[in-house]
């Protein structure tokens, strides 16, 4: 049985990544993580005396092998690292975490030869959705992103968003889109500028996680758009991750690295 702990365990998605350890063959959940919790006492939330629950990342000692982590922007770099430095493999579906963090955490890793995932998405629909987006930027260089998301998303960009910026930027040729003398009248209404990328990010209630990348050549345009109704959809990826994670000996960015 590979043991499990995940952080965030107290969140939504954090309560998917439980329950799925959970009915998964050959998991076994032995721990859970979320800073401040009321209790300590794993009844508290429905779970098996055999599970530890901590409330401090600095008093975590676990025999986990997998680490996965749907916490806060904020505390996600330090989750990781912690993981990694302590020889657990992370799964982390956190958004936020910087290109400079991630280039820090990769070389931790790579020291230890721990294998480990870092997603923007779990939804296969949100892969799929950045890899036609990249193949599609080749062919139309204008392209603007927009993504949707609950009213209780704390980070802007969504991390899958970025990562699409990313994928198109690394192939489209370089280009200048739209209008040099452009003004804006509203400040930011254009949007954030990845390498001259607009993405524009809403927050509504009602909304999951969606995203449309526009692209306009000459007399057309072509829109490709993901919809995740609900977080259930998110659960098939890691699933995936955590079978194939402890197979890697490197931390990857991307589910599509392990697909």
């Amino acid at each position: 049985m590979t043991k499990v702990l995940v952080a965030g365990f107290t969140g939504a998605m954090g309560q998917q990544a439980v329950a799925l350890v959970n009915q998964t063959d050959g998991f076994e959940l032995t721990a859970v993580f979320a800073p401040g919790v009321t209790s300590t006492d794993p009844s508290a939330y429905g779970l098996p005396a055999t599970v530890t629950v901590f409330d401090q990342l600095s008093s975590i000692t676990t025999d986990a092998e997998i680490w996965v982590d749907f916490t806060l922007p904020e505390a996600v770099y330090p989750n990781t690292r912690f993981a990694i430095d302590h020889g657990i493999s992370p799964v982390i579906g956190t958004t936020g975490l910087t290109d400079e963090q991630v280039a820090d955490l990769q070389q931790r890793a790579a020291s230890q030869h721990l294998g480990g995932l870092i997603a923007p998405n779990f939804g296969l629909s949100a892969v799929l959705l950045m890899k036609f987006a990249q193949e599609a930027a080749a062919y139309f260089p204008d392209v603007e992103i927009i993504e949707m998301h609950h009213d209780n998303k704390k980070d802007a960009p969504s991390g899958t968003a970025l990562n699409t910026a990313k994928l198109i930027d690394a192939v489209r040729p370089a280009h200048q889109q739209g209008n040099p003398d452009e003004h804006e009248t509203l400040a930011h209404v254009r949007g954030g500028d990845y390498h001259g990328i607009k993405i524009h990010a809403v927050r509504l209630p009602g909304y999951v996680a969606h995203e449309q990348v526009l692209f306009g050549g000459a007399g057309e345009a072509l829109t490709i758009r993901q919809d995740s109704f609900d977080r259930s959809s998110f659960m098939k990826g890691v699933k995936v991750a955590l079978q194939k994670v402890r197979h890697l000996n490197e931390l990857v960015v991307g589910l599509e690295k392990v697909l």
